[in-house]
């Protein structure tokens, strides 16, 4: 069949049809006209030109009303109008890819949008399906077809309906990376630490050291940041900031953990930061003498009436907020220029006795080193380092800016490094004007004659040697307010101060609602949920602006700031810390979807950096650090626990893959030790839930020890096969999983059920982790069945032993299949919905009719009338509930779930008759270790002969204890060869009866006829040939029924009949005889290769 892509009508010759010149990938070049022999035109695809070109039809004289009418009718039209016609990616136009007639797609962003995407609704492109299967009929497109292609499987989800919604409202506030990112950092970096704190750290430190703590800080900023850019680059990003990117990232119980703590430190912050604004305010009044009550309680109204303003700016709109943080950041970076011209106006005596002398290169040198005064590095450095957080602040809004990919990584790394440069501006430059110590005496000048002894101030004239022995109120080691002392004027200082405890105040009042609100739609913690609704055109967390109001007040009115404190930074460490360890983990697992736009990081770097977080944390606080581990231990555990459904591709993924994928390759290259065996199993259970007892005893002994595989074999019409095979294996999976079922699930399509497990046997597995057992349920119908099913059934058995596997064959009484009554109990579920939802109609029907008041009163015929359908439908249901019970077969579900339930004391009894390498020992061994079989003893019965049977004990007692297997008894059985009783024998025979040929009672030439009729038939000769071995299998009942009549299980040497010799249905009666009216039994056979020794 050609693969062409083109019409028919296109190669047809005739001299009234159009002619298009495209490349034929046909073989049969007879439908081609002579005229067409020339060298093949190859087509030039061009976008720009008009359709018919691009189509490269050249018409013949006369073919142009044709043309026209083929465009009209054909599937190559474009339906709408308004598209321009070199759109190939919007609606129909598509199917016109290149030119040629087809239902290919050309590559489009929206095919690989998630359903419900904000940004453009998710298109389906053609299923291969459909690609494969319909090139070969000339089959025309109809409008239909188009609309689901073009539209995709279905609606935009509810997320993005409401967003649409909202977005007609008004349209979406986004901001770029600027005001999105760029602004927000600045101002949550630069903190009160800048215009209170800097100059004691540099007086402490010195010059050299205090570069080394601002160097250090903005080492782990930096790192973090280059994290951050990289994981934000790497595919869309949305709302939720450090929280989105750690648990996209690392998976939900990172994510989960650490999205919490964030969104909580986040909103204790607000209240530090309000309560460093009101303690400026307060220190004005007091200054001023105007305080309203004391000091603390004036701290707490000014900050609770500061959060209310706050908040009001927050609930106005993310548009109103951007507006008041360029205002501050403008009064922010006016305060900071101010402070660098004061430095070069010339100073007063007034300034000089205070220690400030304007650049001075003796008062360099002098603060260069550092003068730890009941301070060390490490102290300092953790007083500093608070300074330099905030770069998460752009981040943490990424669902409101417009390209969150390029607005983070330019935002966040410019926002380091400018504020980087303004610290160590500040510093250096107050480092380089203001002494350490000062009296603020105008008086303490230098006397004549007197030794400076290497003292700046001394040297320019002051005399500050009184602060070594008092405690001096002015320089760089006393005056907190140096930089306003500094300043060209001093109140834009204060204003300074202002600006940025209420820009970190008001980011930080911003970022924890919006971080909180998608920790809440991802459905991690369910009792929050309710925080996960948005308000307004731009999807506003309103509900958890108030919930973070109320922590923040909480803490401004607790007013115990500088014990929580410590632990506020260590938790935004956390958060920096599991950043940089996503970066790396992403990049270590070499995931190909890990691909950030943002090339500038390291693995290693990042690896370093999460390091370097965690040991700030300890130099911090050491037990805040350990509280916050323990908090994100618990977390971590709780998320884990309850296992939310989600999938989000997180690195973890990638690693389990990787990991795995080296296991088995180590795995590989380690050469098999029987004392490393253990039972890996292939399992034909057709689907897990139809079979469950065939796999929950399979499950016993492979739980935590060995490979299990469930496998269908899907036989019929290929396509049909295929189609309900592909469809149904992630279900089928999913139930394994759901139900706790440490198995995988395999199906293949074949012509018949022996060449489809054939097909299993052979190439399931991989690696060593390959099945070295079959396991499959006795087929309970064979005498039903036909010689082919039976002939299938039987072959697989010898396949298996081909293959070298064991085989174990499981018969409990009540037979497997539970499919009839799967299919009765989803009958019964969905009438069951229908009554809920009818229910549910009734009561709001109900509803409406109460609020309608008086007019309900004529619509209670209706009511009346839906009333009795009701009751009708109800009837009918119980009807059908009652005429099913009989149908449900009790004993066939108590049966399916015996092997679920712990067995109580009793006996498991192994026949071990014949050696099989000791998997029939082995497998009942290791179901006495499980929990559910502990109480069941091991009794072991062998055959032996009857005048050595204490000797035949003796040895099997020595076996078993060199094998170091425990068990409670040993029975050696003497009489097995004997004949079975009449009453046995003759049951057997009437069994076998309707099989067998009888060719002894014909003539020759009706023997040999019915032989080629009906080879399958168990012949006379074929009978006798095995009367010995037909007895044992009856003798073997008569003894079991003896013995193990009352055992919780029963496991048997499974016999073996030659291939060729012994027929089929000789083979599954020997099988029925021998397991017939019995416990559960389990025939086993291995694979003739030792799976037990006794050497260590």
């Amino acid at each position: 069949m050609s693969m062409n892509n083109s019409l028919n009508i296109f190669l047809d010759p005739s001299p009234n049809r159009f002619q298009v010149n495209i490349i034929n990938e046909s073989h049969d070049n007879n439908a081609i006209s002579q005229e067409d022999a020339d060298p093949p035109h190859y087509e030039e695809t061009s976008f720009t030109e008009e359709a018919n070109s691009r189509l490269g039809v050249s018409h013949r004289p006369g073919n142009r009303a044709l043309y026209e009418n083929f465009l009209q009718n054909g599937d190559t039209v474009k339906s709408d109008g308004n598209l321009h016609p070199c759109d190939t990616h919007s609606n129909t136009y598509y199917l016109k890819t290149f030119g040629h007639n087809t239902v290919d797609a050309v590559p489009n962003i929206d095919y690989y949008r998630n359903t419900g995407s904000i940004s453009g609704i998710k298109m389906n492109r053609p299923s291969l399906l459909e690609i494969h299967e319909q090139l070969a009929k000339n089959i025309a497109v109809n409008p239909g077809s188009i609309d689901r292609v073009t539209n995709g499987d279905g609606s935009p989800g509810e997320e993005a309906t409401a967003n649409k919604e909202e977005e007609s409202k008004g349209g979406f506030v986004k901001f770029g990376w600027v005001k999105g990112v760029l602004v927000r950092c600045m101002l949550n970096i630069w903190g009160v630490m800048l215009f209170i704190r800097l100059s004691w750290i540099v007086g402490q430190a010195g010059i050299g050291l205090g570069v080394v703590i601002i160097l250090l800080a903005t080492t782990v900023t930096s790192i973090t940041g280059l994290s951050t850019s990289a994981i934000a680059t790497n595919g869309f990003v949305r709302g939720g900031g450090a929280y989105y990117l750690i648990s996209r990232s690392l998976g939900p119980e990172f994510g989960g953990s650490i999205g919490l703590i964030f969104a909580f430190a986040n909103a204790v912050a607000v209240a530090m930061y309000v309560v460093g604004f009101a303690e400026t305010v307060v220190e004005l009044l007091k200054s001023s003498d105007a305080l309203m009550v004391d000091e603390s309680n004036d701290i707490r109204i000014i900050g609770s009436i500061t959060v209310v303003l706050l908040l009001g700016i927050s609930v106005a709109g993310m548009e109103w907020e951007a507006k008041a943080q360029v205002i501050l950041l403008v009064i922010l970076l006016i305060a900071i220029v101010n402070f660098f011209i004061g430095t070069v106006i010339p100073t007063n005596n007034e300034k000089k006795a205070r220690g400030f002398f304007n650049y001075q290169a003796s008062i360099f040198s002098e603060n260069f080193g550092p003068d730890f005064r009941g301070e060390g590095f490490f102290s300092v450095f953790a007083i500093f380092f608070p300074a330099a957080t905030g770069i998460l602040a752009g981040a943490n809004i990424s669902g409101d800016l417009k390209d969150p990919q390029d607005a983070i990584p330019k935002g966040t790394m410019l926002a380091i490094l400018i504020t980087t440069v303004a610290y160590l501006g500040v510093a250096i430059c107050a480092a380089a004007c203001v002494v350490r110590d000062a009296t603020g005496n105008t008086n303490d000048t230098v006397v004549s004659g007197i030794n400076c002894n290497g003292s700046s101030a001394c040297s320019l004239g002051y005399d500050f040697s009184s602060c070594k022995v008092q405690e001096c109120r002015y320089g760089l080691m006393n005056n907190f307010q140096v930089m306003s002392m500094v300043s060209g004027f001093g109140p834009l200082i204060t204003a300074g101060i202002f600006s940025a405890t209420l820009s970190s105040a008001l980011a930080s009042l911003v970022s924890a609602p919006k971080v909180f609100q998608a920790l809440c739609k991802d459905n991690i913690y369910k009792a929050l949920h309710f925080f996960a609704k948005g308000h307004g055109k731009n999807n506003e967390p309103l509900r958890g602006y108030v919930l973070t109001f109320i922590i923040a007040m909480a803490f401004i009115l607790i007013a115990e700031l500088n014990t929580i404190a410590p632990i506020i930074s260590n938790f935004f460490l956390a958060s920096y810390a599991l950043i940089n360890f996503s970066c790396f983990h992403a990049s270590y697992a070499k995931s190909p979807g890990w691909r950030p736009a943002f090339k500038y990081y390291n693995m290693w770097v990042s690896l370093f950096g999460a390091m370097l977080c965690c040991g700030v944390m300890f130099v911090i606080n050491w037990w805040a650090a350990l509280i916050t581990y323990v908090i994100e231990l618990f977390l971590y555990i709780y998320v884990t626990y309850k296992k939310p459904e989600v999938n989000w591709g997180s690195s973890a993924q990638a690693l389990y893959y990787v990991n795995a994928l080296d296991s088995a390759l180590e795995l590989t290259a380690i050469e098999d030790h029987v004392k490393n065996f253990r039972p890996q199993c292939i399992v034909l259970t057709e689907g897990p839930m139809t079979r469950p007892a065939l796999l929950d005893i399979t499950h016993s002994f492979t739980k935590n020890n060995g490979l299990c595989i469930c496998c269908q074999v899907y036989t019929g019409p290929r396509k049909l096969c295929v189609k309900e095979m592909n469809s149904g294996m992630a279900k089928k999976q999913a139930w394994l999983t759901k139900n706790k079922r440490k198995a995988f699930y395999a199906a293949v399509a074949a012509d018949s059920f022996r060449d489809g497990v054939k097909s299993l046997l052979q190439a399931s597995g991989l690696g060593r982790m390959r099945p070295n057992t079959l396991v499959l349920g006795f087929k309970t119908d064979w005498r039903d069945a036909s010689a082919v099913q039976i002939e299938n059934y039987v072959g697989v058995i010898h396949d298996a032993f081909d293959f070298e596997l064991g085989v174990v064959i499981v018969r409990i009484s009540q037979g497997f299949d539970i499919s009839q009554v799967l299919q009765v109990q989803e009958e019964l579920e969905k009438l069951e919905q229908e009554r809920l939802a009818l229910e549910a109609t009734i009561k709001d029907n109900e509803f409406e009719e109460e609020n309608r008041g008086i007019r309900g009163f004529f619509s209670k015929a209706k009511k009346l009338n839906i009333t009795k359908h009701v009751t009708k439908k109800d009837s009918s249901i119980n009807t059908i509930q009652s005429m099913h019970v009989g149908e449900f077969n009790q004993r066939l579900l108590e049966a399916s779930n015996q092997f679920k339930k712990k067995q109580g004391k009793g006996t498991i009894d192994v026949w071990w008759l014949f050696d099989d390498g000791g998997l029939t020992l082995l497998i009942p061994h290791i179901l006495t270790m499980r929990k559910k079989w502990k109480d069941c003893k091991l009794r072991i019965f062998t055959g032996g002969k009857i005048n050595r049977i204490e000797d035949e004990k003796l040895v099997m007692t020595s076996l078993l204890s060199k094998f170091r297997i425990k068990y409670a008894d040993i029975k050696i059985i003497g009489n097995i060869n004997m004949k079975p009783n009449k009453e046995s024998w003759k049951f057997f025979e009437e069994m076998i009866e309707p099989y067998r040929l009888h060719e002894s009672c014909k003539d020759l030439t009706t023997a040999e006829k019915l032989k080629k009729e009906t080879p399958w038939k168990i012949t006379d000769a074929e009978l006798e040939a095995f009367k010995e071995k037909s007895y044992r299998q009856v003798r073997l009942n008569e003894l079991l029924q003896e013995h193990s009549r009352a055992a919780n299980l029963i496991v048997l040497s499974l016999p073996v009949a030659r291939k060729g010799v012994v027929s089929d249905h000789l083979y599954m009666a020997w099988l029925e005889i021998l397991s017939k009216n019995l416990p559960p039994v389990l025939l086993v056979r291995g694979n003739h290769k030792n799976v037990l020794t006794f050497y260590s």
